[in-house]
């Protein structure tokens, strides 16, 4: 029978009062543990792969693969559902069965049925969008930016300490003024840019909207 103590000091050590170690695989919720970075950015290097969570993203229902596919061809050849080819269907189809979704089940992104040919978003399909919010390779260069403003306003400050005309005759209020706002203006659009970016954010991937060369 085990004490009141002893099942305090369990409780303590974030042991079972039976003396098991707590499933290392498992949150304090009860939940999976989560996948390592490395292995999220890896997974989602390819694109197909990406394209598969945007189009789970639009409906969280099951779908099947064939839907799956053909909307997939239709993003990558730049072309309606009605255009895509027989081969640029079975091409995606193929890919898509035997190696991008299988690997995607496995590290539960998603659940595919292989006999069924249906697949189904997980919690992770939606909270893995965290690590999409920029299309990869496209990402605008903001921290160059700001460090740039950054530089611009040191030096403006300098020159007005200086008075170094014509920028000493505008008062120094009015370009304290004209620097807040050129910040405030690059951030709002930031964070406009970002959300507009989002994996899941529109009818296609944020690859498509940003206007990626083919």
């Amino acid at each position: 029978m085990i004490s009141v103590a002893q099942q305090q000091r369990a409780a303590d050590d974030g042991t079972d009062p039976d003396g098991a170690d707590p499933d290392p695989e498992e949150d304090v919720d009860g939940s999976a543990e989560s996948l390592p970075k490395g292995e999220i950015f890896e997974l989602l290097r390819n694109q197909r792969r990406r394209y598969v969570l945007q189009f789970l993203k639009q409906d969280d229902r099951p779908v099947e693969l064939g839907d799956l596919a053909q909307q997939i061809a239709a993003w990558e050849y730049d072309t309606t559902l009605e255009g895509v080819t027989p081969e640029q269907r079975k091409r995606v189809y193929t890919t898509l069965q035997q190696t991008h979704l299988p690997k995607m089940d496995t590290a539960g992104i998603l659940r595919f049925d292989s006999d069924r040919g249906v697949i189904e978003a997980t919690d992770r399909t939606r909270d893995i969008s965290v690590y999409l919010e920029i299309v990869p390779g496209r990402e605008f260069a903001w921290r160059e930016l700001y460090l740039s403003l950054g530089a611009i306003s040191c030096a403006l400050v300098a020159a007005l300490w200086l008075e170094i005309y014509p920028l000493a005759v505008v008062s120094n209020l009015t370009w304290m003024a004209v620097i807040a706002a050129t910040f405030t203006v690059t951030a709002a659009a930031h964070i406009y840019h970002e959300r507009n970016m989002r994996l899941g954010h529109g009818d296609q991937p944020p690859e498509l909207s940003y206007g990626t060369d083919k």
